[in-house]
């Protein structure tokens, strides 16, 4: 058996694959790097694949946390540990848009499903799933709650601002001025999406676009951006743990050497 850990910075994700690289096991806890989730979801995982730690035979972590995590083999970069899973769960993939909680990347594959070319968003959390809990916080809904909130829109507010301390200041001034959340919220996600747009057009983005992270749950933000990038931009089955799986991989790949 071998075991992938994704730690980032807001959740922590396991995959469990067999010898013949099949997924016996996923585990997503909502906490992040400097917490006990990775070792609880190594734990929750090893219960679901009904296997004992010692039946592991290589594990590799990867993340914005990886490098304080001690129970693993090696340590992978999430670029290459993206790469991998994805084209694991979707081979026809050229692009990967990810968007964690701290950060956002686009990673561009080749048809062997190797890295050509990537940039990454970290200096600034517009564009990222940050900027999406404030959005939620200032009008007043669950995270989980916006997607449905944006749907309900009648017209677009153009959010201007990319700062995410800016952003939220210009929020609460149209809704002050009486837009509804409901369309605040739509121009949220909208603002989002041509931020990462500008990422996706710096490495010139191929289709298939594959996006993976917790944003990839929210359908306002995939349409937005697929509308702004003028392809479909797909969801996978298991998105969230695509670095997991990535790592379960290098793993699985470390012991066959």
């Amino acid at each position: 058996m071998f075991l992938g850990v994704d730690i980032g910075s807001s959740s922590s994700k396991v995959a469990i694959l067999d010898d013949d690289k099949k997924l016996r096991a996923i585990q997503i806890i909502n906490l992040g790097t400097g917490t006990n989730a990775p070792e609880e979801a190594r734990r929750c995982a090893l219960e679901e694949a009904g296997i004992t730690e010692a039946e592991i035979e290589a594990a590799v972590v990867t993340g914005y946390g990886r490098i304080n995590y001690k129970n693993a083999d090696r340590q992978i970069t999430e670029i290459s540990c993206h790469a991998k899973g994805v084209t694991y769960l979707a081979p026809d993939a050229r692009t990967i848009v990810d968007i964690g909680g701290q950060d956002a990347k686009v990673i561009k594959l080749g048809e062997d499903g190797k890295v050509r070319n990537f940039v990454m968003n970290e200096k600034c959390a517009a564009g990222t799933g940050r900027f999406l809990e404030v959005m939620a916080r200032v009008l007043g809904c669950g995270l989980g709650e916006l997607s449905a909130l944006a749907e309900k829109s009648t017209k677009e507010v153009a959010i201007s601002s990319v700062c995410t301390v800016f952003a939220e200041s210009e929020v609460i001034s149209r809704l002050a001025s009486g837009e509804t959340a409901a369309d605040v919220a739509r121009g949220a996600h909208v603002a989002i999406s041509k931020r990462v747009a500008g990422l996706c057009n710096r490495i010139q983005y191929e289709p298939e676009i594959v996006m993976t992270g917790g944003v990839a749950l929210n359908s306002n933000v995939v349409n937005a951006l697929s509308i702004e990038l003028g392809y479909p931009v797909y969801v996978v089955p298991h998105c969230q743990a695509a670095g997991a799986i990535g790592a379960a991989l290098f793993a699985y790949e470390l012991k066959r050497k």
